[in-house]
């Protein structure tokens, strides 16, 4: 009778211990990070550059890496209204094959998250036709605004 006791006890902790993880919302931030992207593919895809950087943190830290090293949601902001001005020059863009990495501290608590992906961008280019194919990293930060990309390596 020990033995079973024993045995319920450890089962009951970890669940409370399983319990607790889940209520941390590991499952929750996955899927907010999911729709903030999906909320940006859909802003950029209204030709709406600002509402697409509402998934970047406001910072000036906040990093861009591509053909160059873009430093601070400002700087950021002000590449891609210089670069895809129009609707036309911004075009469709897709993302796919999203991969969220929740990164857990060592208690357990998730507060930043490295999302890797592909993404797809349909456009007018300078008056023709472009498609263009990549691939992401992202880190993430759970902030007081929600998730927010503190680091973007697109390439």
């Amino acid at each position: 009778m020990k033995v079973r006791r024993g045995a319920c006890v450890f089962a009951v902790c970890i669940g409370l211990l399983t319990g607790a993880v889940a209520a941390r919302g590991a499952p929750g931030d996955s899927a907010a990070i999911r729709a903030v992207m999906a909320g940006q593919q859909a802003a950029w895809n209204r030709g709406d550059v600002e509402d697409f950087m509402q998934g970047y943190k406001d910072a000036p830290d906040t990093t861009f890496v591509g053909s160059t090293v873009r430093k601070g949601y400002r700087a950021i902001l002000a590449s891609y209204r210089a670069h895809y001005a129009t609707k036309e020059q911004m075009g469709r863009l897709t993302f796919s094959d999203i991969d969220v990495r929740l990164l857990p501290d060592a208690n357990g608590a998730v507060r930043y998250a490295a999302v890797t992906g592909r993404f797809h961008l349909d456009r007018t280019a300078h008056g023709s036709v472009a498609q263009d194919d990549g691939v992401y990293s992202l880190l993430w930060e759970k902030t007081a605004g929600g998730w927010k990309i503190i680091l973007d390596h697109s390439s």
